[in-house]
């Protein structure tokens, strides 16, 4: 069974494709993602991420995100989620300007459309 954390870990090594797989995986076996428990770390680089993708995904499902989500703040070291990102000035803009706001309030970058497909 794929884990938030494992998911989490995926966002935070810029690995899309297991990323998205890890995903895809993940919605299919936790339909209700309300029931989410919080991840057992007391790292707050991954704790922050898996909860601004949670939120993220159950905000794109029109569901409610777990209420522990609400609890974490941002990230300690902010991060772009695309390599590529942290090369291309154009790319770059547009995740510090169009970053979904789960994400961005907790200080992680991507596209607007990021995990779009979920």
């Amino acid at each position: 069974m794929v884990t938030l954390e494992r998911i989490a870990e995926a966002a935070l090594q810029r690995d899309g494709l297991r990323l998205r797989s890890l995903v895809q995986d993940f919605l299919r076996d936790y339909p209700q993602l309300e029931a989410i428990p919080r991840p057992a770390t007391e790292n707050m680089q991954l704790l922050g991420t898996a909860a601004a993708l949670l939120e993220l995904l159950a905000d794109r499902a029109g569901q409610p995100a777990p209420s522990w989500t609400q609890e974490v703040g941002a990230v300690p070291e902010p991060l772009f989620l695309l390599e590529a990102a942290t090369r291309l000035k154009r790319l770059r803009a547009l995740c510090e300007a169009e970053a979904p706001e789960p994400l961005r309030k907790r200080g992680l970058y991507a596209p607007p459309d990021f995990l779009s497909f979920a």
